[in-house]
């Protein structure tokens, strides 16, 4: 049996804090890396992350080999160069070991890569995993800067945003507009409720912008927002055609 509409939020906003700390400066195996993904990227065109240059987001990205060139993979996961600190490595290990089993049937990109004794060595120290981290088997996923850090207005980076939305850019038609902004330059990302050419111009909301100053939770801000600007919100946040808001998103369709 289907659940019917639903809502899923958040009510718990989040602030993290950066304290000082020395420059942080990248690694020789980061640098290395930076250079292979680059290399190998450039080949794998079109590419859907966007043009070249890339920077190395430590994605968990495995590049392989085949007949018809170079393509990219993930791993299960991928590990955030500050995040290596807390990472036990007998669980670093599993993403070697599942990378080994992957990079077994590929064995062109493990020598053009130079991965064999990475592939090898099993991960049992901070230094084993600090060597994971800034490798080409983990800091290897190539993004353009504007996904990879960058903030809205400009571009809704994946470092900055929920991932599951911020993604929606690398493959959304290039004619609707993802990030949206109300005329107190708040933003938003919304999606059409509807396929394309069907003729229906409302659209869902998918993130706001949070106020750091205001107690409610984000959908209750949302919706008084959306309140505040004179027009109903339907049940599920979906804004009518109508609506500045959904207009916007598809102000080069019309």
């Amino acid at each position: 049996m289907g659940g019917g509409t639903h809502h899923e939020h958040e009510d718990h906003p989040w602030t993290r804090i950066i304290p000082d700390h020395p420059k942080r400066t990248d690694s020789a195996a980061y640098r290395r890396t930076r250079k292979k993904v680059n290399e190998v990227a450039a080949t794998a065109q079109p590419f859907v992350f966007g043009a070249a240059p890339y920077q190395a987001h430590h994605g968990g990205g495995l590049w392989l080999k085949d007949e018809n060139g170079w393509f990219v993979i993930r791993n299960l996961f991928g590990i955030e160069w500050s995040a290596q600190f807390c990472a036990d490595p007998r669980k670093i290990d599993l993403l070697r070991r599942n990378a080994k089993r992957i990079y077994a049937a590929f064995p062109k990109a493990v020598a053009e890569l130079g991965v064999a004794a990475l592939l090898d060595h099993e991960i049992k120290t901070p230094a084993d995993v600090a060597a994971w981290t800034d490798s080409v088997c983990n800091a290897s996923v190539p993004l353009p800067t504007d996904l990879h850090v960058g903030v809205l207005p400009k571009f809704g980076g994946i470092h900055h945003y929920p991932s599951p939305v911020a993604e929606i850019a690398i493959f959304k038609f290039d004619d609707f507009q993802l990030w949206v902004t109300d005329t107190d330059k708040t933003k938003y990302a919304v999606v059409p409720v509807s396929a394309r050419g069907s003729g229906d111009g409302r659209v869902r909301l998918l993130f706001r912008e949070p106020a750091p100053d205001d107690p409610i939770s984000p959908r209750d801000r949302t919706r008084a927002r959306l309140r505040a600007a004179a027009v109903a919100v339907p049940d599920g946040d979906i804004l009518p055609a109508d609506h500045p808001l959904a207009r916007e998103a598809f102000r080069e369709q019309v």
